[in-house]
């Protein structure tokens, strides 16, 4: 009777299996153990299920996507099938009968400003963001105490392989920062950097440390600056953004580096200690590395790079903005051995021609920089993924 149940399983399984590959969707890689749904056909194409018998209205709301009414189907389970997607990252959320609701078919991934829901399009032929037969390294998670905001903070620390290996060994580190509203897993969980950098540090890349910190943060005693309620872009938003940023910074400076150097084997001067970050993680990069070039040589700025600079709507002024650190572009030059801008093609008008102008000040200005437009991308995890795989390469070589 037991061998009866265990094969009735195994035949129902590959029944599923076959219905599932016959009608050309096969479930996300963000699925729950188990779960169906979210599925995903060749063409991006997402069919999305949720059980809400008793509910009137149920809707879905890809946050830069469609926004679709679901149909009910006579077993109690709500079905809709979108137009094809782009390839990547896409956030969404259920209305059911107006109360926004995250989809329990998938994993939680924590994105404007709480846990929400995901699917994920795959890209055909890349392979780059995804576990391959490679040494992998490690995701760790850590605790610092901070006197900077006087509270103990978080951070994620992805070691390279064969780091327990070579026990005399030592790395250069990359602090790679988050966006607004996105937190310190987004990179491991949402952008999967961690097997962007397995599978380079198999090719040309330097095995490198990298540090993803929580990257909000109030000074001791002071209220957290108010800036996500605000209109993007709008003064009170940027005025916010950069009350947290200078809190930020100090942590960076006076706290996070310094106990990551005591607890990893890093290589600890400036050479070995590069920036990098998403959206408004780039615009904390910029002000961070910009600020302290005696502790960063290689800069990143992905989709973010520059920040009230981009979203003010004016060209950079080489001999004032950031302390007229560009005033000079061969002392410049020597000091900064990358410094990295990157954009989506599709991403928003004001945060694209804000970094194309940025680019082309920077040109004027004879400032060495790579500026890489991805192809067809938003402001997006796929952006930021293609970013970070073009930027890592160039690192402490």
């Amino acid at each position: 009777m037991k061998l009866l149940s265990i094969l009735a399983l195994m035949l129902l399984t590959a029944f599923s299996s076959f219905a599932q590959v016959a009608d050309g969707f096969k479930p996300s890689d963000t699925n729950v153990w188990g779960a169906e749904y979210p599925r995903v056909d060749e063409t991006g194409k997402v069919q999305i299920r949720v059980k809400a018998p008793n509910a009137t209205t149920v809707k879905l709301n890809f946050w830069s996507g469609p926004k679709l009414d679901m149909v009910k189907q006579a077993d109690g389970y709500w079905l809709v099938t979108t137009t094809p997607l782009v390839p990547g990252f896409h956030y969404y959320v259920i209305q059911i009968d107006g109360a926004e609701v995250a989809d329990p078919n998938t994993h939680a991934y924590f994105g404007g400003g709480r846990p929400v829901s995901a699917v994920e399009v795959p890209e055909a032929g890349s392979t780059y963001y995804s576990p391959q037969n490679v040494p992998h390294g490690q995701v760790r998670e850590v605790w610092y105490w901070s006197q900077v905001t006087g509270t103990w903070r978080h951070a994620l620390v992805y070691t390279p392989p064969k780091y327990e290996e070579q026990t005399a060994a030592r790395f250069p580190v990359l602090y790679l920062q988050h966006g607004a509203g996105e937190d310190e897993t987004g990179w491991i969980r949402q952008g999967r950097a961690n097997f962007i950098l397995d599978n380079l540090a198999s090719g040309n890349s330097k095995p490198m440390i990298v540090v993803m910190a929580y990257g909000y943060a109030a000074r001791a005693g002071q209220p957290f600056p108010d800036f996500m309620s605000k209109p993007f872009g709008s003064p009170e938003m940027l005025k916010g953004m950069q009350e947290m940023a200078s809190a930020f910074e100090d942590d960076v400076t006076q706290a996070l580096i310094p106990f990551i150097d005591a607890n990893f084997r890093t290589l600890s001067d400036r050479d070995h200690r590069a920036m990098a970050g998403l959206s408004m993680g780039g615009m904390q990069t910029f002000q961070i590395t910009l600020d302290h070039l005696d502790l960063f040589s290689y800069i990143g700025g992905f989709s973010g790079a520059g920040g009230m600079l981009v979203l003010g709507d004016r060209k950079l002024d080489p001999s004032k903005d950031y302390n007229g650190v560009f005033a000079d572009p061969t002392a410049f030059g020597k000091r900064v051995h990358l410094l990295w801008l990157g954009v989506g093609t599709a991403e928003p008008e004001r945060m694209r021609t804000g970094l194309q102008r940025l680019h082309t000040s920077l040109s004027e200005a004879k400032i060495q920089h790579v500026f890489y437009e991805s192809p067809g991308t938003d402001h997006e995890w796929q952006t930021w993924r293609r970013d970070l795989k073009d930027f890592a390469p160039r690192l402490f070589q």
